[in-house]
């Protein structure tokens, strides 16, 4: 069976990787040409893909995406209908037919039809998390989408580094913070593929870090490869400091951190030798700023590290909150209701069209209710990748790479925007969906038996990880 539901989602796995590939690509994949067409190839790739491996707990996580996806049907529905079920009309609208001196239908949204026309980059991410899903509940499959991402943002970042003229490295998106987010998730990503390098050529059971390098140097493809990503993962670190997005960079640096102890937390002894760990990782963080970061450490001595204004604008968002907490102004319309509300704070200078906080800017939109049950999807997304690093070595790559990936975006993006960029946000979606299919139990329990017999005397090593 499980070779069968392989051999099925052969195409909606090359839909997969392809996606994954090239949504960064055309400047962020930020206009809607772009994202209509990344719906359109992800849609496909769902109606061709075959459940046939997916398990119980498969379903669970796709019927609870399900459910989400209703209840923004449900405040979509309310926002554009001119007869709401349960929701009263912004008031903005009697103030219209007020001035205009004749009647104007009323609209919960602030502007009629723009929830619909904003509708787009979510779809998009959502189909790459049902498609990662079903996609990576194959071992391989799962493998290989990790593989992809990592070597594609090799290809972003060597692009980057090789057009920088002058400023912050971008490469293909128009935001120096979404790259650093990007190239931060693809650090983390060849950290996890290292270590799994790594932890397969030592023996089993709680390693000895002192004679750590004695267990290298005999097989020469095991060293090309180990040799490879360790390069891999500094031409992403590199793009990523070129950057120089403070908060992308620190919190970047932060998920690669988690993704660290996530690995190796079976093989660290509990108490004072994890918190040797943490200040261990502590001590490389602050080296790797010292030696890379030196135009990041220049920011954060000139501005902090949030730019000015944007705690005024946070409180200016919770206004809009608090005037519209049940269905917010309209999927869409940050960028109309803000200057009703903009703090004298903040400066005259630009347009401020974004909240710079996606959880704060999707409770002024769409309400607080939609946003708490998002962020609760998230947090129980983020639990099941946690319990996914309870499983053997070789099956927890893929769900500590994405719990990193996660929550790089999901912090990074309560401080900015990321994951308002579809072409990042669609990476992101496309890779937890992966590890999400990968924390679950992906083998009848017969043959777990028979892997765990068979791999535990050698070390419950990763060896198997596909080359690079």
């Amino acid at each position: 069976m499980p070779e069968r539901a392989a051999a099925a989602n052969r195409i909606p796995a090359y839909i997969l990787f392809f996606v994954i590939a090239a949504a960064p690509l055309p400047f962020g994949s930020r206009d809607a040409t772009t994202v209509a067409l990344w719906c359109f190839v992800l849609g496909l790739g769902l109606i061709l893909a075959s459940p046939r491996g997916l398990r119980a707990g498969h379903l669970v996580l796709l019927a609870g995406v399900g459910l989400v996806v209703a209840c923004y049907g449900f405040v979509l529905h309310e926002q554009l209908s001119d007869h709401p079920w349960v929701a009263t009309p912004n008031p903005i609208w009697a103030k219209t037919s007020e001035l205009l001196g004749r009647p104007v239908q009323p609209s919960v949204s602030i502007i009629r039809g723009e929830p619909f026309y904003a509708l787009g980059p979510t779809l998009a991410a959502v189909l790459a998390l049902g498609l990662g899903l079903v996609v990576g509940a194959d071992n391989d499959r799962a493998r290989q989408a990790l593989l992809v991402m990592a070597w594609s943002g090799v290809g972003y970042a060597a692009y980057g580094l090789a057009t920088i003229t002058g400023g912050s490295l971008t490469a293909t998106f128009v935001n120096r913070n979404t790259a650093a987010s990007f190239f931060g998730s693809c650090a983390a990503v060849w950290l996890v593929l290292l270590m799994a390098s790594v932890r397969g050529r030592l023996p089993a059971g709680p390693i000895k870090w002192a004679e750590i390098l004695r267990h290298f140097g005999s097989e020469s493809s095991k060293e090309k490869e180990l040799a490879v990503r360790i390069c891999m993962l500094f031409v992403c670190l590199a793009a990523m400091f070129m950057t120089a997005s403070r908060a992308g960079i620190l919190l970047s640096l932060f998920g690669m951190v988690i993704a660290f102890l996530g690995f190796f937390r079976r093989d660290l002894p509990r108490g004072l030798s994890l918190l040797s760990a943490l200040i261990g990782a502590g001590a490389v963080v602050w080296l790797l700023l010292r030696l890379m970061g030196g135009q990041v450490e220049g920011r954060i001595d000139a501005g902090g590290l949030t730019e000015q204004g944007r705690y005024a604008a946070y409180q200016s968002t919770l206004r809009i909150i608090a005037d519209h907490p049940w269905f917010g102004t309209g999927w869409g319309t940050f960028a109309s209701i803000f200057p009703a509300y903009r703090s004298g704070e903040i400066s005259t200078w630009g347009v401020w069209d974004i909240a710079h906080s996606t959880p704060l800017e999707l409770a002024a939109e769409l309400g607080i209710p939609l946003a708490a049950i998002v962020v609760f999807a998230w947090l129980v997304g983020i639990l099941v990748l946690l319990r996914g690093t309870r499983r053997s070595r070789r099956e927890t790559v893929a769900p500590v790479a994405a719990l990193a990936v996660a929550l790089i975006a999901n912090l990074h993006s309560s401080v900015d925007f990321s994951l308002q960029v579809p072409g990042y946000a669609i990476v992101v979606f496309a890779l937890v969906g992966v590890g999400l299919a990968q924390s679950l139990q992906t083998a009848p329990p017969q043959l777990r038996r028979t892997h765990k017999r068979h791999s535990e005397p050698q070390g419950d090593r990763t060896e198997n990880i596909n080359s690079a």
